[in-house]
């Protein structure tokens, strides 16, 4: 069992979106940030306005003749807008999450209607085939995979007619998928542990959640296997060398956030003591402090807005998964509520190069337990 997780994080839940008149809130961990009927319906419409925009758009397609030469719309049927395939993808979680969570949102029967069209077989399958060109081995590794599995395990077990729908069309993909991971990890010496898309640790932990939710054993064992494999040695890691200029993932939080869930509750403490000997003490204070945004236009530099968000959920449930006494809990909890609050306050920035994603972040961090 896992420590409860101390009141510190509370007055978050009115930084965005936020109305004195809301009534109903979900609480994602006893003292966490919890996410407001209006902040949902507001983080609702920036997905809406994004699903079914196809450009601007930044393909990730190898062309293998001109043939290959098409627009957003044509390869991607189901996932086109959003400027990109994951940010697509990420914004259908976010709905679907929202949906399930606030059933008579105002947007409730724009969202049934936008996730119909998407979500339809036709088009799913033919994003299933879409990665079985040659050279398209390492589409989307594994940051869109990762995403993916979040909204198929979204999706599994929801008792909703609509819902077990979607999730039967988003079978075929989610199985293609969890099987390349399957096929790639035993081939994957070492982790990427950079702070953007390519981050092993992330793939790995939301893809071990999927694995855990549908009970694929073999890809929860592998996920587990990897995850010692790559980490479990780790110590005094270099943590003050963060953050880089392009981040929106913490290489070092983003690793504990993964060994959190591998390792047991007493295995985990002391591996995280020898991971970050100096956090308990403040320490590196630029792993503490969020990270300043200097222009939201640039689609680069307002990854440091989604690093802040990444960063609290994070640190949100690394000191969940600490002892009850363990000195870093409270270094950990009270950067994270600075840090949320600096990532909550600049998710609609009028800026489309942070709005087309930053809301999904911030409905993970406000919706998903600390567990």
């Amino acid at each position: 069992m896992r420590r409860p997780f101390l009141p510190l994080l509370a007055p978050l839940f009115c930084l965005t979106f936020c109305f004195s008149a809301e009534a109903m809130t979900v609480d994602s961990g006893a003292g966490s940030p919890a996410l407001g009927r209006a902040q949902a319906s507001n983080f609702a419409r920036l997905a809406l306005n994004c699903i079914g925009k196809e450009y601007p758009n930044k393909p990730d397609h190898v062309m293998n003749t001109g043939a290959d030469v098409q627009s957003p719309k044509a390869m991607h049927p189901a996932f086109y807008g959003c400027l990109d395939w994951h940010s697509s993808v990420h914004g259908h979680w976010m709905l679907v999450r929202l949906l399930r969570l606030f059933p008579d949102l105002p947007e409730a029967g724009e969202i049934r209607a936008a996730l119909n069209e998407n979500l339809a077989e036709k088009k799913l399958l033919a994003e299933a085939t879409y990665p079985d060109a040659p050279n398209r081995q390492s589409f989307e590794r594994t940051y869109g995979w990762a995403w993916l599995l979040k909204l198929a395990e979204e999706l599994h077990g929801w008792k909703d007619p609509d819902g077990a729908r979607w999730s039967a069309h988003l079978e075929p993909l989610a199985r293609k998928l969890a099987a390349r991971y399957m096929n790639f990890l035993p081939k994957q010496n070492y982790p990427i542990r950079t702070g953007v898309h390519p981050n092993t640790a992330f793939g790995l932990a939301f893809a071990l959640d999927y694995a855990r939710a549908v009970g694929d054993r073999p890809l929860a064992e592998l996920l587990s296997e990897r995850s010692r494999t790559y980490y479990a040695r780790d110590a005094g890691y270099p943590a003050a060398w963060e953050p880089g200029g392009e981040d929106f993932f913490s290489p070092a939080l983003m690793e504990a956030d993964l060994m959190r869930r591998v390792l047991p509750e007493a295995e985990f403490a002391g591996w995280f003591h020898r991971f970050l000997p100096e956090l308990a003490q403040g320490r590196p204070e630029s792993l503490l402090r969020p990270a300043v945004v200097t222009d939201r236009s640039d689609p680069k530099l307002v990854h440091l807005d989604g690093l802040n968000l990444s960063r609290a959920w994070c640190m949100r449930s690394v000191a969940a998964a600490l002892p009850a006494t363990d000195p870093a809990r409270k270094a950990l909890m009270q950067a994270a509520e600075a840090h949320a609050r600096a990532g909550l306050e600049h998710v609609a920035s009028g800026q489309y190069m942070g709005e087309h994603w930053l809301a999904s972040f911030a409905v993970y961090l406000l919706s998903v337990s600390a567990r």
